[in-house]
Protein backbone atom coordinates (compact mmCIF):
# COMPACT_ATOMS: atom_id res chain seq x y z
CA UNK A 1 0.00 0.00 0.00
CA UNK A 2 1.26 3.51 -0.82
CA UNK A 3 2.98 5.65 1.86
CA UNK A 4 0.53 8.36 0.77
CA UNK A 5 -1.75 6.93 3.48
CA UNK A 6 0.60 8.46 6.07
CA UNK A 7 -0.06 11.92 4.62
CA UNK A 8 -3.82 11.38 4.64
CA UNK A 9 -3.77 10.29 8.29
CA UNK A 10 -1.97 13.53 9.18
CA UNK A 11 -4.12 15.84 7.05
CA UNK A 12 -7.52 14.42 8.02
CA UNK A 13 -7.55 15.61 11.66
CA UNK A 14 -5.74 18.85 10.81
CA UNK A 15 -8.30 19.75 8.14
CA UNK A 16 -11.21 18.29 10.10
CA UNK A 17 -10.33 20.33 13.19
CA UNK A 18 -9.76 23.50 11.20
CA UNK A 19 -13.22 23.28 9.64
CA UNK A 20 -14.85 23.48 13.07
CA UNK A 21 -13.72 27.10 13.46
CA UNK A 22 -15.74 28.69 10.59
CA UNK A 23 -18.78 26.42 10.90
CA UNK A 24 -19.24 26.81 14.68
CA UNK A 25 -21.50 23.90 15.55
CA UNK A 26 -24.55 25.19 17.43
CA UNK A 27 -25.38 21.68 18.64
CA UNK A 28 -22.61 20.36 20.91
CA UNK A 29 -23.76 16.77 20.37
CA UNK A 30 -23.32 17.04 16.62
CA UNK A 31 -19.88 18.54 17.15
CA UNK A 32 -18.97 15.68 19.49
CA UNK A 33 -20.08 13.09 16.93
CA UNK A 34 -18.17 14.90 14.18
CA UNK A 35 -14.96 15.07 16.25
CA UNK A 36 -15.17 11.43 17.31
CA UNK A 37 -15.74 10.30 13.71
CA UNK A 38 -12.64 12.25 12.62
CA UNK A 39 -10.58 10.74 15.46
CA UNK A 40 -11.74 7.16 14.85
CA UNK A 41 -11.23 7.41 11.08
CA UNK A 42 -7.73 8.77 11.68
CA UNK A 43 -6.96 5.90 14.03
CA UNK A 44 -8.17 3.39 11.43
CA UNK A 45 -5.97 5.06 8.80
CA UNK A 46 -2.96 5.04 11.11
CA UNK A 47 -3.26 1.35 11.94
CA UNK A 48 -3.89 0.48 8.30
CA UNK A 49 -0.71 2.38 7.44
CA UNK A 50 1.28 0.68 10.21
CA UNK A 51 0.21 -2.77 9.07
CA UNK A 52 0.09 -2.43 5.29
CA UNK A 53 2.21 0.52 4.12
CA UNK A 54 5.68 -0.17 2.73
CA UNK A 55 8.40 1.18 5.02
CA UNK A 56 9.87 3.54 2.46
CA UNK A 57 10.12 7.34 2.61
CA UNK A 58 7.71 9.66 0.82
CA UNK A 59 8.99 13.17 0.06
CA UNK A 60 6.27 15.81 -0.15
CA UNK A 61 8.46 18.83 -0.76
CA UNK A 62 12.19 19.28 -1.31
CA UNK A 63 14.27 22.44 -1.34
CA UNK A 64 17.92 23.48 -1.16
CA UNK A 65 20.79 21.27 0.07
CA UNK A 66 18.64 18.24 0.82
CA UNK A 67 16.21 20.03 3.11
CA UNK A 68 12.91 18.23 2.59
CA UNK A 69 9.57 17.33 4.13
CA UNK A 70 9.61 13.53 4.13
CA UNK A 71 7.55 10.90 5.93
CA UNK A 72 8.17 7.26 6.79
CA UNK A 73 6.71 4.71 9.20
CA UNK A 74 9.76 3.03 10.72
CA UNK A 75 9.72 1.08 13.98
CA UNK A 76 10.12 3.99 16.38
CA UNK A 77 7.67 6.19 14.50
CA UNK A 78 5.17 3.33 14.44
CA UNK A 79 5.42 2.92 18.22
CA UNK A 80 4.73 6.61 18.85
CA UNK A 81 1.97 6.84 16.23
CA UNK A 82 0.30 3.69 17.56
CA UNK A 83 0.33 5.05 21.10
CA UNK A 84 -1.11 8.43 20.06
CA UNK A 85 -3.78 6.90 17.82
CA UNK A 86 -5.11 4.58 20.53
CA UNK A 87 -5.32 7.28 23.19
CA UNK A 88 -6.81 10.20 21.25
CA UNK A 89 -10.33 8.86 20.55
CA UNK A 90 -10.66 7.71 24.17
CA UNK A 91 -9.67 11.05 25.67
CA UNK A 92 -12.03 12.81 23.26
CA UNK A 93 -14.90 10.88 24.84
CA UNK A 94 -13.77 12.12 28.24
CA UNK A 95 -13.47 15.68 26.91
CA UNK A 96 -17.06 15.78 25.60
CA UNK A 97 -18.44 15.32 29.11
CA UNK A 98 -15.75 17.35 30.87
CA UNK A 99 -16.17 20.39 28.58
CA UNK A 100 -19.97 20.22 28.32
CA UNK A 101 -20.54 23.45 30.25
CA UNK A 102 -17.47 25.27 28.97
CA UNK A 103 -17.69 28.29 26.70
CA UNK A 104 -16.01 28.39 23.25
CA UNK A 105 -16.25 24.65 22.86
CA UNK A 106 -15.84 24.90 19.10
CA UNK A 107 -12.42 26.55 19.54
CA UNK A 108 -11.33 23.94 22.07
CA UNK A 109 -12.30 20.94 19.97
CA UNK A 110 -10.96 22.48 16.77
CA UNK A 111 -7.44 22.73 18.18
CA UNK A 112 -7.81 19.48 20.10
CA UNK A 113 -8.51 17.54 16.90
CA UNK A 114 -5.82 19.42 14.94
CA UNK A 115 -3.26 18.49 17.59
CA UNK A 116 -3.88 14.81 16.79
CA UNK A 117 -2.73 15.28 13.19
CA UNK A 118 0.30 17.36 14.14
CA UNK A 119 1.42 14.74 16.68
CA UNK A 120 1.21 12.13 13.93
CA UNK A 121 3.39 14.39 11.77
CA UNK A 122 6.07 14.21 14.47
CA UNK A 123 5.74 10.41 14.62
CA UNK A 124 6.00 9.84 10.86
CA UNK A 125 8.78 12.40 10.22
CA UNK A 126 11.64 10.78 8.29
CA UNK A 127 14.29 13.46 8.86
CA UNK A 128 15.23 16.25 11.25
CA UNK A 129 13.70 19.08 9.22
CA UNK A 130 10.29 17.39 9.05
CA UNK A 131 10.44 16.55 12.75
CA UNK A 132 11.35 20.14 13.61
CA UNK A 133 8.53 21.63 11.52
CA UNK A 134 5.86 19.51 13.19
CA UNK A 135 7.52 19.89 16.59
CA UNK A 136 7.04 23.66 16.31
CA UNK A 137 3.52 23.29 14.91
CA UNK A 138 2.64 21.20 17.96
CA UNK A 139 3.56 24.10 20.21
CA UNK A 140 1.44 26.54 18.20
CA UNK A 141 -1.71 24.40 18.08
CA UNK A 142 -1.57 23.59 21.81
CA UNK A 143 -1.15 27.17 23.05
CA UNK A 144 -4.92 27.90 22.56
CA UNK A 145 -5.67 24.73 24.56
CA UNK A 146 -3.49 25.80 27.48
CA UNK A 147 -5.07 29.28 27.48
CA UNK A 148 -8.63 28.03 26.86
CA UNK A 149 -10.23 29.41 30.02
CA UNK A 150 -9.05 32.92 29.11
CA UNK A 151 -8.38 34.11 32.67
CA UNK A 152 -5.17 35.68 33.92
CA UNK A 153 -3.76 32.38 35.22
CA UNK A 154 -4.38 30.60 31.92
CA UNK A 155 -2.90 33.45 29.89
CA UNK A 156 0.21 33.45 32.07
CA UNK A 157 0.53 29.66 31.68
CA UNK A 158 0.23 30.00 27.91
CA UNK A 159 2.92 32.68 27.72
CA UNK A 160 5.30 30.65 29.87
CA UNK A 161 4.61 27.49 27.87
CA UNK A 162 5.30 29.32 24.60
CA UNK A 163 8.47 30.97 25.92
CA UNK A 164 9.98 27.73 27.18
CA UNK A 165 9.07 25.49 24.27
CA UNK A 166 9.74 27.96 21.44
CA UNK A 167 12.92 29.11 23.17
CA UNK A 168 14.00 25.49 23.52
CA UNK A 169 13.30 24.85 19.86
CA UNK A 170 15.54 27.81 19.01
CA UNK A 171 18.40 26.09 20.85
CA UNK A 172 17.69 22.86 18.99
CA UNK A 173 17.67 24.62 15.61
CA UNK A 174 21.48 24.64 15.53
CA UNK A 175 21.51 20.85 15.85
CA UNK A 176 18.81 20.48 13.20
CA UNK A 177 20.78 22.52 10.65
CA UNK A 178 24.12 20.80 11.25
CA UNK A 179 22.64 17.30 11.22
CA UNK A 180 20.83 18.11 7.99
CA UNK A 181 23.95 19.49 6.29
CA UNK A 182 26.32 16.80 7.59
CA UNK A 183 23.96 13.88 8.08
CA UNK A 184 22.51 12.69 4.77
CA UNK A 185 19.88 15.47 4.84
CA UNK A 186 19.13 14.62 8.48
CA UNK A 187 17.66 11.26 7.44
CA UNK A 188 16.85 8.89 10.30
CA UNK A 189 19.06 5.81 10.14
CA UNK A 190 19.52 3.53 13.16
CA UNK A 191 23.05 4.05 14.48
CA UNK A 192 23.44 7.50 12.92
CA UNK A 193 23.60 9.10 9.49
CA UNK A 194 26.45 11.62 9.83
CA UNK A 195 28.93 11.87 6.99
CA UNK A 196 32.72 11.88 7.25
CA UNK A 197 32.86 15.62 6.62
CA UNK A 198 31.30 16.50 9.98
CA UNK A 199 33.43 18.20 12.65
CA UNK A 200 33.11 16.00 15.78
CA UNK A 201 33.56 18.70 18.44
CA UNK A 202 31.05 20.98 16.72
CA UNK A 203 28.58 18.13 16.33
CA UNK A 204 28.85 17.29 20.04
CA UNK A 205 28.22 20.93 20.90
CA UNK A 206 25.18 20.88 18.63
CA UNK A 207 23.96 17.74 20.37
CA UNK A 208 24.24 19.41 23.77
CA UNK A 209 22.16 22.35 22.54
CA UNK A 210 19.70 19.97 20.91
CA UNK A 211 19.36 17.93 24.09
CA UNK A 212 18.40 20.91 26.23
CA UNK A 213 16.43 22.53 23.39
CA UNK A 214 14.24 19.52 22.67
CA UNK A 215 14.46 18.65 26.36
CA UNK A 216 12.48 21.78 27.21
CA UNK A 217 9.34 19.94 26.15
CA UNK A 218 10.50 16.97 28.23
CA UNK A 219 10.86 19.36 31.21
CA UNK A 220 14.57 18.71 31.81
CA UNK A 221 15.99 20.81 34.64
CA UNK A 222 16.22 23.81 34.54
CA UNK A 223 13.68 24.14 31.69
CA UNK A 224 10.78 22.55 33.56
CA UNK A 225 8.74 25.34 35.10
CA UNK A 226 6.20 25.55 32.27
CA UNK A 227 4.94 22.01 32.95
CA UNK A 228 3.31 22.42 36.39
CA UNK A 229 2.10 25.89 35.41
CA UNK A 230 0.31 24.46 32.36
CA UNK A 231 -1.81 22.25 34.61
CA UNK A 232 -4.34 25.12 34.79
CA UNK A 233 -5.57 23.93 31.38
CA UNK A 234 -8.64 21.68 31.17
CA UNK A 235 -7.87 18.10 32.25
CA UNK A 236 -8.30 16.59 28.74
CA UNK A 237 -5.52 18.97 27.67
CA UNK A 238 -3.20 18.30 30.60
CA UNK A 239 -3.70 14.55 30.17
CA UNK A 240 -2.45 14.68 26.58
CA UNK A 241 0.15 17.38 27.24
CA UNK A 242 1.59 15.59 30.27
CA UNK A 243 1.19 12.00 29.12
CA UNK A 244 1.48 11.83 25.34
CA UNK A 245 1.49 14.64 22.81
CA UNK A 246 3.81 17.40 23.96
CA UNK A 247 6.14 15.99 26.59
CA UNK A 248 6.81 12.75 24.76
CA UNK A 249 7.73 14.64 21.59
CA UNK A 250 10.63 16.08 23.55
CA UNK A 251 11.86 12.58 24.44
CA UNK A 252 11.08 11.39 20.91
CA UNK A 253 13.12 14.19 19.32
CA UNK A 254 16.10 13.60 21.63
CA UNK A 255 15.97 9.88 20.84
CA UNK A 256 15.85 10.50 17.10
CA UNK A 257 18.79 12.89 17.29
CA UNK A 258 20.81 10.56 19.55
CA UNK A 259 20.24 7.17 17.93
CA UNK A 260 19.16 7.95 14.37
CA UNK A 261 21.28 10.95 13.30
CA UNK A 262 24.37 11.59 15.43
CA UNK A 263 24.69 8.00 16.61
CA UNK A 264 25.77 6.44 19.93
CA UNK A 265 29.28 5.74 18.63
CA UNK A 266 30.18 9.44 18.45
CA UNK A 267 28.65 10.23 21.86
CA UNK A 268 29.53 7.21 23.97
CA UNK A 269 32.01 7.94 26.76
CA UNK A 270 32.20 11.67 26.02
CA UNK A 271 31.75 14.60 28.39
CA UNK A 272 28.59 15.49 26.48
CA UNK A 273 27.02 12.14 27.34
CA UNK A 274 28.00 12.61 31.00
CA UNK A 275 26.48 16.10 31.17
CA UNK A 276 23.20 14.98 29.61
CA UNK A 277 22.98 11.89 31.82
CA UNK A 278 23.68 14.00 34.90
CA UNK A 279 20.91 16.43 33.93
CA UNK A 280 18.48 13.54 33.44
CA UNK A 281 19.36 11.84 36.75
CA UNK A 282 19.14 15.10 38.69
CA UNK A 283 15.82 15.96 37.02
CA UNK A 284 14.17 12.66 37.90
CA UNK A 285 15.06 12.94 41.61
CA UNK A 286 14.40 16.68 41.86
CA UNK A 287 10.96 16.32 40.28
CA UNK A 288 10.03 13.43 42.57
CA UNK A 289 10.89 15.58 45.61
CA UNK A 290 8.87 18.48 44.20
CA UNK A 291 5.90 16.17 43.56
CA UNK A 292 5.99 15.04 47.19
CA UNK A 293 5.94 18.68 48.35
CA UNK A 294 3.19 19.79 45.96
CA UNK A 295 -0.35 20.07 47.41
CA UNK A 296 -2.26 20.78 44.19
CA UNK A 297 -3.52 17.49 42.72
CA UNK A 298 -2.71 18.07 39.04
CA UNK A 299 0.53 19.94 39.69
CA UNK A 300 1.70 16.98 41.77
CA UNK A 301 1.08 14.72 38.78
CA UNK A 302 2.84 17.24 36.52
CA UNK A 303 6.03 17.03 38.60
CA UNK A 304 5.65 13.25 38.49
CA UNK A 305 5.60 13.50 34.70
CA UNK A 306 8.82 15.51 34.75
CA UNK A 307 10.46 12.78 36.82
CA UNK A 308 9.31 9.97 34.55
CA UNK A 309 10.33 11.77 31.37
CA UNK A 310 13.86 11.84 32.74
CA UNK A 311 13.62 8.08 33.36
CA UNK A 312 13.16 7.77 29.60
CA UNK A 313 16.01 10.13 28.77
CA UNK A 314 18.30 8.25 31.16
CA UNK A 315 17.63 5.01 29.28
CA UNK A 316 18.11 6.61 25.87
CA UNK A 317 21.38 8.31 26.89
CA UNK A 318 22.98 5.15 28.25
CA UNK A 319 23.65 4.54 24.54
CA UNK A 320 23.11 0.79 24.73
CA UNK A 321 20.16 -1.09 23.15
CA UNK A 322 18.93 -2.23 26.57
CA UNK A 323 18.65 1.38 27.70
CA UNK A 324 16.86 2.44 24.52
CA UNK A 325 14.40 -0.42 24.97
CA UNK A 326 13.75 0.70 28.55
CA UNK A 327 13.26 4.32 27.52
CA UNK A 328 10.82 3.44 24.74
CA UNK A 329 8.92 0.98 26.94
CA UNK A 330 8.56 3.62 29.64
CA UNK A 331 7.38 6.17 27.06
CA UNK A 332 4.51 3.82 26.18
CA UNK A 333 3.68 2.49 29.64
CA UNK A 334 4.04 5.82 31.43
CA UNK A 335 1.65 7.32 28.86
CA UNK A 336 -0.98 4.72 29.75
CA UNK A 337 -0.45 5.11 33.50
CA UNK A 338 -0.31 8.88 33.58
CA UNK A 339 -3.34 9.17 31.30
CA UNK A 340 -5.30 7.16 33.85
CA UNK A 341 -4.01 9.22 36.79
CA UNK A 342 -4.75 12.58 35.17
CA UNK A 343 -8.23 11.50 34.09
CA UNK A 344 -8.97 10.30 37.63
CA UNK A 345 -7.71 13.58 39.10
CA UNK A 346 -9.79 15.52 36.57
CA UNK A 347 -12.91 13.51 37.40
CA UNK A 348 -12.45 14.27 41.10
CA UNK A 349 -11.91 17.98 40.45
CA UNK A 350 -14.81 18.14 38.01
CA UNK A 351 -17.29 16.41 40.31
CA UNK A 352 -16.32 18.08 43.59
CA UNK A 353 -14.96 21.48 42.59
CA UNK A 354 -11.87 20.80 44.72
CA UNK A 355 -8.26 20.83 43.52
CA UNK A 356 -5.92 20.03 46.41
CA UNK A 357 -4.66 16.76 47.83
CA UNK A 358 -5.93 17.47 51.35
CA UNK A 359 -9.41 17.92 49.85
CA UNK A 360 -9.43 14.28 48.70
CA UNK A 361 -10.09 13.03 52.27
CA UNK A 362 -12.97 10.54 52.07
CA UNK A 363 -13.66 11.02 48.35
CA UNK A 364 -13.04 7.32 47.67
CA UNK A 365 -16.30 6.48 49.42
CA UNK A 366 -18.26 8.60 46.96
CA UNK A 367 -16.09 7.85 43.91
CA UNK A 368 -14.87 4.28 44.47
CA UNK A 369 -14.33 3.38 40.79
CA UNK A 370 -12.32 6.53 40.14
CA UNK A 371 -10.04 6.08 43.13
CA UNK A 372 -9.59 2.33 42.67
CA UNK A 373 -8.38 3.09 39.14
CA UNK A 374 -6.19 5.87 40.51
CA UNK A 375 -4.67 3.45 43.04
CA UNK A 376 -3.91 0.91 40.30
CA UNK A 377 -2.13 3.66 38.38
CA UNK A 378 -0.20 4.71 41.49
CA UNK A 379 0.95 1.15 42.14
CA UNK A 380 2.07 0.83 38.53
CA UNK A 381 3.92 4.15 38.51
CA UNK A 382 5.74 3.11 41.67
CA UNK A 383 6.96 -0.03 39.93
CA UNK A 384 4.97 -2.76 41.68
CA UNK A 385 4.97 -6.13 39.81
CA UNK A 386 1.89 -7.19 37.81
CA UNK A 387 1.51 -3.65 36.44
CA UNK A 388 3.07 -2.27 33.27
CA UNK A 389 5.14 0.34 35.12
CA UNK A 390 7.17 -2.46 36.69
CA UNK A 391 8.12 -3.82 33.26
CA UNK A 392 9.65 -0.60 31.95
CA UNK A 393 11.27 0.40 35.25
CA UNK A 394 12.87 -3.01 35.62
CA UNK A 395 14.19 -2.73 32.07
CA UNK A 396 15.72 0.65 32.93
CA UNK A 397 17.27 -0.62 36.16
CA UNK A 398 18.89 -3.58 34.47
CA UNK A 399 20.11 -1.34 31.64
CA UNK A 400 21.79 0.98 34.14
CA UNK A 401 23.65 -1.98 35.64
CA UNK A 402 24.44 -3.45 32.22
CA UNK A 403 26.03 -0.17 31.10
CA UNK A 404 28.65 -0.71 33.82
CA UNK A 405 29.50 2.99 34.08
CA UNK A 406 29.50 5.39 37.01
CA UNK A 407 26.60 7.28 35.44
CA UNK A 408 24.72 4.02 34.92
CA UNK A 409 25.10 2.99 38.56
CA UNK A 410 24.24 6.48 39.81
CA UNK A 411 21.15 6.53 37.63
CA UNK A 412 20.08 3.12 38.89
CA UNK A 413 20.33 4.34 42.49
CA UNK A 414 18.39 7.48 41.56
CA UNK A 415 15.64 5.40 39.94
CA UNK A 416 15.22 3.38 43.14
CA UNK A 417 15.10 6.52 45.29
CA UNK A 418 12.57 8.15 42.94
CA UNK A 419 10.41 5.00 43.09
CA UNK A 420 10.15 5.31 46.89
CA UNK A 421 9.23 8.97 46.56
CA UNK A 422 6.69 8.03 43.87
CA UNK A 423 4.97 5.63 46.27
CA UNK A 424 4.69 8.44 48.80
CA UNK A 425 3.29 11.10 46.49
CA UNK A 426 0.80 8.84 44.67
CA UNK A 427 -0.41 6.33 47.24
CA UNK A 428 -0.87 8.85 50.06
CA UNK A 429 -3.67 10.27 47.89
CA UNK A 430 -5.32 6.84 47.81
CA UNK A 431 -4.92 6.52 51.57
CA UNK A 432 -6.62 9.89 52.05
CA UNK A 433 -9.43 8.93 49.69
CA UNK A 434 -10.30 5.62 51.37
CA UNK A 435 -8.97 6.03 54.93
CA UNK A 436 -9.22 9.70 55.93
CA UNK A 437 -8.05 10.68 59.42
CA UNK A 438 -10.85 10.91 61.96
CA UNK A 439 -12.87 14.06 61.56
CA UNK A 440 -11.45 14.96 58.13
CA UNK A 441 -13.90 13.14 55.83
CA UNK A 442 -15.10 15.99 53.63
CA UNK A 443 -17.68 13.77 51.92
CA UNK A 444 -19.31 12.05 54.90
CA UNK A 445 -22.45 14.14 54.35
CA UNK A 446 -23.66 16.64 51.72
CA UNK A 447 -22.10 20.03 52.20
CA UNK A 448 -20.14 22.80 50.48
CA UNK A 449 -17.10 20.57 49.95
CA UNK A 450 -18.89 17.42 48.83
CA UNK A 451 -22.30 18.44 47.54
CA UNK A 452 -21.61 17.16 44.01
CA UNK A 453 -19.33 14.29 45.03
CA UNK A 454 -20.12 11.13 43.09
CA UNK A 455 -18.84 9.15 40.14
CA UNK A 456 -18.45 11.00 36.87
CA UNK A 457 -20.61 10.10 33.88
CA UNK A 458 -19.99 7.10 31.62
CA UNK A 459 -18.14 9.12 28.97
CA UNK A 460 -15.55 10.08 31.58
CA UNK A 461 -15.43 6.74 33.38
CA UNK A 462 -15.06 4.59 30.26
CA UNK A 463 -11.58 5.90 29.26
CA UNK A 464 -10.42 5.68 32.89
CA UNK A 465 -11.47 2.01 33.03
CA UNK A 466 -9.90 1.19 29.66
CA UNK A 467 -6.53 2.69 30.60
CA UNK A 468 -6.67 0.87 33.94
CA UNK A 469 -7.32 -2.44 32.19
CA UNK A 470 -4.41 -1.79 29.80
CA UNK A 471 -2.21 -1.02 32.80
CA UNK A 472 -2.91 -4.46 34.27
CA UNK A 473 -3.00 -6.48 31.03
CA UNK A 474 0.32 -5.10 29.78
CA UNK A 475 1.83 -5.74 33.19
CA UNK A 476 0.82 -9.41 33.14
CA UNK A 477 1.31 -10.06 29.41
CA UNK A 478 4.05 -7.64 28.25
CA UNK A 479 5.73 -10.14 25.91
CA UNK A 480 4.50 -9.07 22.43
CA UNK A 481 4.89 -5.36 23.13
CA UNK A 482 8.34 -5.74 24.68
CA UNK A 483 9.48 -7.97 21.81
CA UNK A 484 8.44 -5.23 19.37
CA UNK A 485 10.24 -2.57 21.41
CA UNK A 486 13.42 -4.66 21.68
CA UNK A 487 13.45 -5.09 17.92
CA UNK A 488 13.26 -1.31 17.54
CA UNK A 489 16.07 -0.85 20.08
CA UNK A 490 18.28 -3.30 18.17
CA UNK A 491 17.64 -1.59 14.85
CA UNK A 492 15.75 -4.53 13.34
CA UNK A 493 12.67 -2.51 12.36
Amino acid sequence: MSPLLLIISILLPVAGGFLILPFRFTDSRKMAVYCEIIAVLTTVLVWTALIAVRREPLTVYSFTHGFSITFRADGMGSLFAGMVSLMWPLVLLYAFDYMRESRRQHVFFAFYVMTYGVALGVAFAANMITLYVFYEMLTLVTIPLVTHYGDRESSYAGRKYAAYTIGGASLAFFAVILTTVWGDAGRFVYGGSLGEECVPWLMKTAFLLGFFGFGAKAAVFPLFDWLPTASVAPTPVTALLHAVAVVNTGVFAVTRMTWYVIGPEMLSGTAVQTVCLAASVFSLVFAAVMALREKHFKRRLAFSTMSNLSYMLFGVLLLIPEGLAGGLAHMLFHGIIKMSLFLCAGAFMHMTGNSYVYEVNGAGRRMPVTFVCYTLGGLSLTGIPLFCGFISKWQLLTAGVTAGTTAGYAGTAALIAAAFLCAMYTLTVSARAFFPPAGTDRYAAPGPGGRRAGEAGPLMLAPILIFSVLNVVLGIFPGPVMDFIRRIAEGLI
